[in-house]
This record gives structure tokens, C-alpha cells and sequence, in this order.
């Protein structure tokens, strides 16, 4: 009898069903963030080197403070 009381309670038992939701929903969260992080990749390295070769132009005219601590110029 034990046996069958058991084999009924697992039946009833939703605790696997919600973790198995769960999983899936973690799952496509993470997919989706991996299909974001691809799309986007290429137009932020682009970007960055923009950026990087911009900054790399840049001159600067800054040559530190004189003895009263006004800028050098």
C-alpha cells in the first residue's frame, strides 16, 4: 500500500514541472542575450576603433603649472 500512496504523491507532485519551466525560461534568456551580444559586436568594435583612432589624434598643448600654479599654455 505504501508503494501506491507514494507512486499517487509523485503524481501530484508539480515541483519537477515548475524547475523543467524554469530551465526553459533561463535558457532563452540566455540565448537571447547571446544572440544580442552577436548582432551588436561588430558595430561596437567598429566603434571602439573610432574612437580609439580619434583619440589617437588628439594633441594636447598642456605643459604643466608654473610656480605660482597658474597652466602653462
Amino acid at each position: 500500500m505504501k508503494l501506491f500512496k507514494f507512486a499517487k504523491n509523485f503524481a501530484r507532485d508539480e515541483d519537477g514541472a515548475v524547475t523543467v519551466d524554469w530551465v526553459v525560461l533561463t535558457a532563452a534568456i540566455v540565448g537571447l542575450g547571446i544572440a544580442v551580444i552577436s548582432t551588436v559586436a561588430g558595430g561596437v568594435n567598429g566603434l571602439g576603433k573610432t574612437i580609439s583612432s580619434d583619440l589617437g589624434k588628439v594633441t594636447t598643448s598642456y605643459k604643466g603649472f608654473d610656480e605660482n600654479g597658474t597652466v602653462v599654455k
